[in-house]
């Protein structure tokens, strides 16, 4: 796909363009679908607030089922004899997460650890899609006549976005359950300058709070979408070359997709246990 009828360009533009579909103002309802990526992109951007990048969408709806099919298929067959493999793959990773929310988390709410877990294991499946070959999905989704398909969604902002103002609605919803609004308002109001200095107190802790979902989503898609545009680069270079240069940077890039999934879940929890602490 890299060498013959595209340039380097649009190989990396294809790539890169979302399966949209929404209401565009000239041609209604459909699909994004220009002669090239630049127009599709463009189109896409023209349908508004109700364009949906359905690839995005399918993919992360399809490995979150996955990941709650396979937990429940394992906790039903689980036993206390000697365990298979699978419970003890499942049971391990519990255990870390239930170990990370006790260390960060101190108080009781048992929605916490639920949340973390599926945070972890969701994202994780999600990057995983990073180390696919980049040309295979798209190869047979061209096959069937779709233009465009990404298969990594989390190199989508809308899907991190999504997560992490999930994240940022549950930091709200608990701080003020657990101070009630007048709490809420004097811890962002009276810290971290005396009261006579509110209106700047305000702000600060404002800016500071909306910081927290914008980092959340920006960090995971900034090294997802990083990483994938290495992977599109190799893809260029000669056949010889994708091996020697492939490999290593798919070996490293577990530890990225790991640590990217570690690193969402954990500022979860210490956000979460910020919003239930009473300064």
């Amino acid at each position: 796909m890299a060498s013959g009828t595209v340039t380097s360009s649009e190989y990396i533009s294809h790539h890169l363009t979302n399966l949209t579909f929404g209401l565009h103002p000239e041609n209604g309802w459909g699909f994004a679908h220009g002669a090239n990526a630049a127009e599709t992109a463009q189109q896409a951007a023209e349908m508004g607030f109700w364009a949906i990048n359905v690839d995005s969408m399918l993919w992360s709806v399809g490995l979150g089922l996955l990941f709650v099919w396979f937990f429940r298929k394992v906790a039903k067959s689980v036993t206390s004899g000697v365990p298979g493999g699978a419970q003890n793959f499942v049971e391990s990773i519990i255990e870390f997460i239930d170990d990370s929310v006790k260390g960060i988390f101190h108080h009781k709410n048992p929605v916490i650890a639920p949340l973390a877990l599926t945070i972890f294991v969701w994202i994780f499946l999600m990057n995983l899609m990073d180390l696919v070959p980049i040309d295979w999905v798209p190869y047979i989704a061209g096959q069937m006549g779709i233009g465009y398909f990404k298969i990594v969604p989390t190199t989508d902002v809308n899907i991190t976005g999504g997560m992490a103002f999930s994240v940022f609605g549950l930091i709200v919803y608990y701080s003020i359950k657990q101070k009630g609004i007048s709490g809420f308002l004097k811890e962002l109001s009276f810290q971290p300058l005396p009261k006579v200095f509110a209106p700047f107190n305000l702000f600060l802790e404002i800016v500071g709070l909306l910081a927290k979902p914008v980092s959340l989503a920006l960090r995971l898609f900034g090294n997802m979408y990083a990483g994938e545009m290495i992977f599109i680069l190799i893809a260029l270079l000669p056949f010889w070359a994708q091996w020697v240069l492939s490999v290593p940077w798919a070996i490293f890039h577990i530890l990225v997709i790991t640590l990217q999934a570690f690193i969402f879940m954990v500022l979860t929890i210490v956000y979460l246990a910020m919003a239930h602490d009473d300064h």
